[in-house]
């Protein structure tokens, strides 16, 4: 089983790879592998077993990993090169696709906005140690990482997309403040206290 390309242009400029993916039921770590890695690739589902991706090198590598997954498994699929059939059918798997990239998008902006109570929440409670702050930036590489990835996989331009980029800064500021807050606490110096032994009550007198 290969992955491949090719086909006249569509009426919309779009070409298709369509797959048709079976896997056995038993055991369902396999089943659940593929349709992962369906997932992650951005294939579009179509129907039980039927998923589309835009003909384009970007998800060259995505449908290479499901076809082995699923030859693993002992299951079939089978790649195939379509278009629509007129420039409706074209334009519909367009919007269907751009749908499921705005779905994406609108999945990633709740994390956004998680990440930023979530720093609100350890500036309320003033937790400004190391620990919290290395915690805090890795869950923003997480995010950066997650809209890099959409950003690729969303050909046609969801119109969520320059929403989620805002949300991303508006993300690294947070974590750029809250950071500054921890440094500030971390380099203050503690108040000088008087040690036990040399301490006084008020109008005793020294030596007693």
């Amino acid at each position: 089983m290969e992955y491949g390309g090719g086909g006249d242009d569509a009426p919309d400029g779009t070409r298709w790879i369509v797959l048709v993916v079976r896997v056995p039921s038993e055991p369902s770590r396999h089943r659940v592998a593929v349709w992962r890695e369906l997932r992650k690739t951005g294939a579009l589902s179509l129907g039980q077993g039927v998923w589309a991706v835009p003909d384009v090198p970007l998800f060259a590598d995505g449908i290479g990993r499901v076809l082995e997954l699923t030859e693993r498994a002992g299951g079939e699929a089978v790649s195939l090169a379509a278009t629509g059939r007129g420039s409706q059918d074209g334009r519909r798997l367009r919007a269907m696709f751009t749908a499921a990239r705005s779905a994406d998008w609108a999945e990633f902006m709740a994390d956004c906005g998680k990440f930023e109570a979530e720093l609100a929440k350890e500036i309320r409670i003033a937790k400004f140690t190391l620990a919290e702050l290395e915690e805090e930036e890795q869950s923003l590489e997480r995010l950066r990482r997650w809209h890099r990835d959409l950003t690729a996989r969303d050909v046609f331009g969801a119109p969520e997309a320059a929403e989620a980029g805002e949300r991303l800064k508006v993300c690294v500021a947070a974590c750029e403040d809250y950071a500054e807050r921890v440094f500030t606490a971390l380099h203050q110096v503690p108040e000088q206290r008087m040690p036990e032994e040399g301490r006084r009550e008020p109008g005793e007198e020294p030596g007693r």
